[in-house]
């Protein structure tokens, strides 16, 4: 690896509004930021480290110990070469880092094995909550900004109001808009087929993880058609993808820091891109130093990249990079913002450590 010197910041951005995450309400995004700098000519790039309470494994600080172990034991040298079993988040974060630092050494943008020209724009989808009334208003102030695709979650203890907020949508913007919706899991297959029959045909355009039992998404969508996406199976059983009934599946959502690394995700949107599946990457409410890393991964794996979950920056009340991560008519411009996501304002962070290597 090319960095002689690696500075390690903590920070802590307060939410617009509380987020609930597997029932934990969350108040502000806390992470680390870690930045590389280079031998000889100073260049400097940056990863972020950020598991997010109710979604990872790891604690925050626990991954900051593994961070510290791997920096004292300098176990690294590239993002193929990297230790076994780090936490999904630190491998994120380092992998994010050295392809950073890579890219500004050579003055260029990253490229991936296997990939072709990256697209120029990046499609957003708009995240959709709370009651009808809320979910109406939000749909129709996103539309106004340009958005075409929204996503809509939903639960086992409010179906009801789902099925409501879907008959609005579906009456107010019928098929100029794409309808993604998330279950999250946390339905049993009765629930689900219930829940399914009383949707207007032809009203959205997948469902992610429907099923408590991610095996039977296949028998779902036979008695339904509706297809499936699948987010958390593919880090909680990554064998099942292999035993899902292919037509059974419309996309994969890959949120690179639950996955398992950059590596990972390039994995599975390379087997998306050979399946015929979306590979609709998603963010864990990180700060714009990963969304628009994200957002070039995106570019990068297809010609026409699918809508993507980095909408979220809009319930970070500020940007981590000097220029705050953000969309225009819904769309992001690749080249632009990735650049953008390498100018990190330190003023918003605090450093915690220094490491010579």
């Amino acid at each position: 690896m090319n960095a002689s010197h690696i500075v390690l910041y903590r920070y802590a951005i307060p939410f617009t509004e509380p987020i609930f995450v597997k029932g934990q309400r969350i108040v502000q995004r806390e992470g680390i930021v870690l930045a590389l700098k280079s031998r000889g000519e100073g260049h400097i790039a940056y990863g972020e480290i950020a598991p997010l309470p109710g979604l990872h494994r790891e604690t925050l600080q626990l991954a900051e110990a593994q961070l510290v172990e791997v920096l004292a034991k300098h176990d690294f040298a590239a993002p193929g070469i990297l230790p076994e079993r780090l936490y999904p988040s630190v491998r994120t974060g380092l992998e994010m880092a050295m392809i950073n630092l890579d890219a500004t050494i050579a003055g260029s943008l990253p490229a991936f094995a296997g990939t072709g020209p990256a697209a120029s724009q990046v499609p957003l989808n708009a995240l959709l909550f709370g009651d009808t009334t809320l979910v109406m208003q939000r749909a129709e102030e996103y539309f106004k900004l340009g958005y075409r695709t929204f996503k809509l979650k939903v639960t086992a203890s409010a179906t009801e109001g789902a099925i409501k907020s879907i008959n609005a949508l579906h009456r107010t913007f019928g098929g100029r808009i794409e309808l993604r919706l998330d279950a999250n899991q946390s339905l049993s297959l009765d629930e689900a087929l219930d829940f399914a029959q009383h949707l207007p045909q032809g009203s959205i355009a997948y469902i992610e993880e429907p099923l408590q039992e991610a095996e039977l998404i296949g028998e779902f969508w036979a008695k339904t058609t509706i297809p499936s996406a699948l987010d958390e199976t593919l880090w909680q059983n990554p064998e099942l993808l292999y035993k899902i009934p292919e037509a059974s599946l419309a996309a994969l959502i890959l949120k690179p820091n639950r996955l398992g690394g950059i590596s990972a995700a390039l994995r599975f949107a390379r087997y998306a891109r050979e399946h015929n599946l979306l590979a609709v990457f998603s963010s864990a409410f990180e700060s714009g130093i990963s969304l628009s890393f994200y957002a070039w991964l995106a570019a990068s794996t297809a010609s026409k990249p699918a809508a993507c979950g980095l909408d979220t920056y809009r319930y970070l009340k500020h940007d981590l990079i000097e220029t705050a991560f953000g969309a225009k008519n819904a769309l992001l411009d690749s080249h632009k913002i990735y650049r953008e996501g390498m100018k990190v304002n330190q003023r918003s962070l605090k450093r915690t450590s220094l490491w010579t290597l």
